[in-house]
Formats: C-alpha cells, sequence, structure tokens
C-alpha cells in the first residue's frame, strides 16, 4: 500500500499509487514522506539542490525552485519550468511492415476503393450562417423516425461550427478551414452528404465543390439560391428521403487493418497517464503499423519537451525539419498572444499530478509507441504516407480530433485519467482509462481500464493488445461507449487561426 511507481533508476522522483499521509515509510525506499502526497503525484526519492533538474522517464520535467528533501512532495510548488538543450539525431530508418500481416475487421468497401467503419448521412455547414438550417435538417430526421426503416444507416450528422466568414479567402486560417471541411465531406464514413452555405460567406460553397468531380454523393446547396429557411430544409429533406435505400444499401466484408488510420488522442491527463493508458496505447498503434496500417498523434504543444524522442525515430532529415518547423511556429504564437508553451498543463492536469509542459510531453508522445515517424501533416492535411505520422495541432482535444479525423482518421482512441467524455462524428471513440478508480466511477464512458498496467495485474503489452483487439471489433460495427451514450454531434471544432475580420 505504501509503494511508488519508479519508471527508471536513473529518475530522483516517483509515483505515488494512493493517498499517503506524512511520514509514511515508503516500502523499497529507505525514505518517510514529508507532506501528504496525493495520488498519482510525485514524492522525492533523494535530496535534490535548488537548480537541479527533476528526472522522471529518465528525462527532465523540469528543475526544483528550492532544495528538496527525500520524501518530500514534488509539484507546483518546488518545481518550475525551465528551457534546455535536447539532443537530436534523426535515424533514417524505415518501417518494416509484415508482409504476412492477415488481420482482417469487417469494413465498407465504397466505390472510389477506400473503405469505411461507419455508415452516416453528413450535413456540412460552410459558415456559422448555416449552421441552424443543417440542425433543422437533422432534427425533422431524427424526428421522423424514418432511419428506423433503414437498419445499415448509423444515423445523420449535423456539421456545425461558428467560423466560415470574417477572414482573409487567401489566409493560412482560411486554407485550414477549407481542409477541415474537405476533409470532413470526403470522408468514408459518410455515404452522403450535404454541404450548405448562405451564399454570401467568405467560405463560398465553390471552395468545396471539386469533390463533384470524383464524386456523385456530395451535394452543395445555399439558402439565398434556394429562397431561403424552408425552402432549403424541404429540398434538402426531399433529397434525403430519396437517397435512402442506397445508403443503406452496403455490407460489411472482411478488409485489411491496412485500411484502417488510428487517431491517438489524449485528454484529461494525470500523473498516470505516461505511465500506462499512453504507453498501452503506443502497444497497439505499433501493431497496426506492423500490418500495413497507419496512426496519427498530434497537438502540437503538447510533445514540446519530448520532441527529441520523435525526431530520434524521423525517417528522415526532411520529416525532423517540419516537426521543429511546426515547434517554432507554436513558439511564436504563443509568444505573440502574451503565453508560453508550459501554459499548457490544465488545473485538472495538475490536480492529476502533471506539474510542467515537459511531463505531460514526456507521457503523451507514449500514445504514438515506437514506430518510424513517416511524416509531419499540416492540420487537416490528407494523410499521404502510410505507418506512424504527426499532424499539427492545439492540445484541446476537440480541435485536434477535428483535424485528425480530416486528415483520414477512421477510428480514435482517447486517453483519460480525469474522465474526458468525448465522441466525434463520423468516426467511432474509444475512451482508455489510465487509473482503476476512475474507471470505475465513469465505468459506463470507459471502455477499457489501463490501471490495471499500475496495480501489477496486467502488463503493458497485454493491454496493447487487448485495445489493438478493441479497435478492430469498434472498426466492424461494435458501439463504443461513447456511441452508446450519444456523444459526437456537437464535437467538430476546427482550428481557428489568424485575424477575425
Amino acid at each position: 500500500m505504501n509503494s511508488l511507481i519508479v519508471l527508471n533508476k536513473n529518475d530522483n522522483v516517483g509515483v505515488s499509487q494512493f493517498i499517503m499521509p506524512e511520514k509514511t515509510k515508503i516500502n523499497g525506499q529507505d525514505i518517510s514522506t514529508i507532506d501528504p502526497i496525493p495520488f498519482g503525484h510525485k514524492v522525492c526519492l533523494k535530496p535534490i539542490k535548488k537548480g537541479d533538474p527533476i528526472i522522471k522517464y529518465d528525462q527532465i520535467i523540469g528543475f526544483a525552485s528550492k532544495n528538496i528533501s527525500a520524501g518530500e512532495h514534488v509539484h507546483t510548488h518546488n518545481l518550475e519550468f525551465k528551457e534546455f538543450e535536447r539532443a537530436f539525431k534523426v535515424n533514417n530508418k524505415k518501417t518494416i511492415v509484415d508482409e504476412n500481416a492477415d488481420t482482417f475487421f469487417s469494413g465498407i468497401l465504397r466505390e472510389n476503393g477506400q473503405v469505411a467503419t461507419r455508415n452516416y448521412i453528413g450535413i456540412v455547414s460552410t459558415v456559422n450562417c448555416s449552421a441552424t438550417v443543417t440542425k433543422m435538417i437533422v432534427e425533422k430526421i431524427k424526428y421522423s423516425n424514418i432511419l428506423n426503416d433503414y437498419p445499415n444507416i448509423d444515423g445523420i450528422v449535423p456539421i456545425t461550427h461558428s467560423t466560415g466568414c470574417g477572414m482573409n479567402t487567401v489566409s493560412e486560417g482560411m486554407q485550414m478551414f477549407q481542409r477541415t471541411i474537405d476533409g470532413f465531406k470526403n470522408h468514408p464514413n459518410f455515404s452522403h452528404v450535404f454541404v450548405i452555405g448562405l451564399g454570401c460567406e467568405c467560405a463560398q460553397v465553390s471552395l468545396f465543390d471539386e469533390s463533384v468531380k470524383k464524386h456523385n454523393r456530395i451535394h452543395f446547396l445555399t439558402i439565398q439560391d434556394e429562397g431561403g429557411t424552408k425552402k432549403i430544409v424541404e429540398k434538402v429533406l426531399s433529397q434525403i428521403k430519396n437517397l435512402l435505400s442506397e445508403a443503406n444499401d452496403i455490407k460489411r466484408t472482411p478488409e485489411s487493418v491496412s485500411h484502417l488510420t488510428l487517431a491517438l488522442q489524449c485528454g484529461g491527463s494525470d500523473g498516470y497517464s505516461g505511465i500506462t493508458a499512453n504507453p498501452a496505447l503506443g502497444v497497439a498503434a505499433d501493431m497496426l503499423v506492423k500490418k500495413g496500417g497507419s496512426s496519427i498523434l498530434s497537438e502540437t504543444p503538447e510533445i514540446y519537451g519530448a520532441e527529441h524522442l520523435l525526431i530520434n525515430r524521423a525517417n528522415s532529415q526532411e520529416t525532423a525539419d517540419k516537426l521543429m518547423k511546426r515547434l517554432e511556429w507554436w513558439k511564436h504564437y504563443t509568444s505573440i498572444n502574451n503565453s508560453t508553451m508550459d501554459n499548457n498543463p490544465a488545473p485538472g492536469n495538475k490536480r492529476g499530478g502533471l506539474t510542467t509542459i515537459l511531463e505531460k510531453s514526456l507521457g503523451a508522445v507514449a500514445k504514438g509507441g515506437k514506430s518510424i515517424l513517416e511524416d509531419v501533416l499540416e492540420y487537416a492535411e490528407p494523410l499521404k504516407n502510410k505507418g506512424f505520422n504527426f499532424m499539427d495541432s492545439p492540445g484541446y482535444d476537440p480541435v485536434s480530433v477535428t483535424g485528425q479525423v480530416a486528415s483520414g482518421a477512421n477510428v480514435i482512441c482517447f486517453t483519460t485519467g480525469r474522465g474526458s467524455c468525448f465522441g466525434c462524428k463520423p468516426v467511432p471513440s474509444l475512451k482508455l482509462s489510465t487509473n482503476s478508480a476512475m474507471y470505475e466511477k465513469m465505468e459506463e464512458d470507459m471502455d477499457i481500464n489501463c490501471g490495471t498496467i499500475a496495480e501489477g495485474k496486467e502488463d503493458i503489452e497485454k493491454v496493447g493488445s487487448k485495445i489493438f483487439d478493441l479497435v478492430v471489433n469498434t472498426a466492424s460495427g461494435n458501439k463504443s461507449k461513447s456511441e452508446i451514450n450519444g456523444y459526437g454531434d456537437e464535437e467538430f471544432n476546427p482550428w481557428q487561426v489568424g485575424v477575425v475580420m
């Protein structure tokens, strides 16, 4: 009951497994606690002088802001963030895919060769001004219960947001927005999509109509051209009713897991995230990559301080340079907005035991496993290279996942220590709990408990294998907890960068 998790022999802090009162003798260590230690927080293992580095994962997570005694609680009161040099080395390695991999899931093969994990109809607004009409259409379809007669259609999804106008039409922000809308309307998990604009906005539907040349399943309309709210609602409802039989006419067939792209995400992280759920998800991601599939890590502010671990796995100097360029962009972006990279850890992260962005990042990158880094994508940029990829995004979960889905992710794995609740239609989202206490408290929202790793009941590889199997089963149509609870209609949240005019 009075033991610590010590991750590396070089660490000078350990992580508490239970709430420890002061003067508690710690098993396996010749020390007793000086302060009360909350669950998941750090305990000093040996005296640390002011200014010396504090080591966890055999990596620097910060520096002592005062002298720290063995047995003392290590957190924001005595650990501070400071910049320091990190060593980089590009290995120029190649991903080795198992040519004999024969793992399959039950997928939906589209006419263009894409493979879906779900079968939704999408109503996509190009601007906030068409969001109400979009929701009206979806609500009328749901209220009519007409989809009950079409069991192969998973539902109808409103893609609404707060942007699409008031921006420079050739700006970086507009390019990001265009990629995001394109990624969703072209996503294979939509059988048919209606793209709805107002008509006078910056994000004209003409920005997105290249897809008409490729897919007859995408329809473009504007409220102004159709003559107002009631007329466009009636027209789209009529068109949807006419295509329901076609949308329902699908069947799931055995498809290689090489068609799966897994979004790797974390939110509401705690002191156990980098010990249990994140490395276990990394094992599952590596298993998928070895079988020819892909994974996408994101949240650029949450790799800061651990970027050297990714660069050491880059397939080329060009890929490494792309990652460094995005980090430099973020340093500038935060500075001009009177912020720093260390502002990232949220209050809940700190209550859960995380202290600096360095510590948070070192745990977060574990989700990417050990695979070779194949490419670094701009936000919502379509995936080009199979294997492990990184996509630039904020650390804010809905914004980050929106970009990953736009890039092509068709399954999401989301680790959490505090209890995040999340879904992102049209893609299923799996929730992985970092600790058993939270899992037991929020079991109806969590798909897998990875807290068994900290308890010594299962090892990381075993839990990682369970996650991989769950990914395959979910891709085959089995509902995730977030789908059962109805999450996913409100979480579309494109990254907004630049001036609002």
